[in-house]
């Protein structure tokens, strides 16, 4: 079964993660896949605006640790930062700055990895029981790879949410300013889908250039140095786990998974 669908109707690209039997945790694979959707919607002027949302009851729970393709005899820390470089920070700042707007709709989990899929979006329509979360301290590393935490919730409650590993309600987050809009569950699409038709009205050049000045503006600020300075730092952690004889704490995180699995 392909893990990611792909289509467009009334000038609106849907990209569908679809593992719901994992919980859309994420593989290699899949954000391979995900990536030439973002590539396909992107290149076809026939495409105004992308919504991405997820098959299943959860959004995605993130990285899946199980499912990281072919490993060497010697996990280096040049390994990992070769594969996390490309597929987590590259992919993940493309799909930010695809010149159309983006639309994320995030129901139930959205853990650690699965906030690398919705903050790259311009805006997040959030179901009413959706939980945003990045327990990654608990694997002894300071966030994912993408630090949008600061930008996105603001420096005192990206700590916290880092410092302690709960989650975020939808509501938190709407207060917070990252996400638009919180609605029932089973209007989720529905809003999403609206929103988008709505914005796939608008002058294609003028969404374009109104992209790129906030994002412009966001870059002056400092986010664009700031994603790749933190990225570096991501990578300390992996140094630290792996100058103490591994990774048996990854384990810890894909225990959680597989509770979501069954739910």
């Amino acid at each position: 079964m392909d893990q990611i669908l792909y289509d467009v109707k009334d000038r609106v690209a849907v990209i569908t993660l679809n593992r719901p039997e994992a919980a859309n945790a994420q593989t290699m694979e899949l954000l391979d896949d995900l990536d030439a959707a973002w590539s396909r919607a992107a290149g076809d002027d026939g495409v105004r605006v992308v919504v991405l949302k997820a098959n299943g009851k959860h959004f995605s729970s993130g990285h899946d640790i199980k499912g990281g393709g072919p490993v060497p005899d010697k996990i280096t820390l040049e390994h990992i930062y070769g594969i996390e470089s490309r597929r987590y920070l590259e992919y993940t700042l493309r799909w930010r700055n695809v010149p159309k707007p983006s639309i994320a709709a995030v129901q139930g989990k959205c853990i650690a990895g699965g906030l690398m899929l919705c903050w790259p979006c311009d805006l997040i329509v959030a179901a009413e029981n959706a939980q945003f979360s990045d327990p990654v301290v608990h694997m002894g590393i300071g966030g994912v790879e993408y630090h949008g935490h600061t930008w996105e919730l603001g420096p005192r409650k990206a700590k916290e949410i880092l410092f302690t590993g709960r989650p975020v309600t939808a509501d938190e987050a709407e207060k917070v300013g990252m996400v638009n809009r919180v609605v029932p569950l089973d209007e989720l699409e529905t809003t999403a889908m609206e929103l988008a038709g709505q914005i796939a009205q608008m002058h294609p050049f003028a969404l374009r250039q109104a992209k790129r000045a906030v994002n412009q503006t966001l870059d002056v600020q400092g986010f664009y140095a700031a994603i790749q300075a933190v990225f570096d730092v991501h990578q300390t952690g992996h140094g630290n786990a792996l100058s103490d004889g591994g990774f048996p704490v990854l384990m810890r995180l894909d225990g959680m998974k597989d509770k979501l699995k069954s739910r």
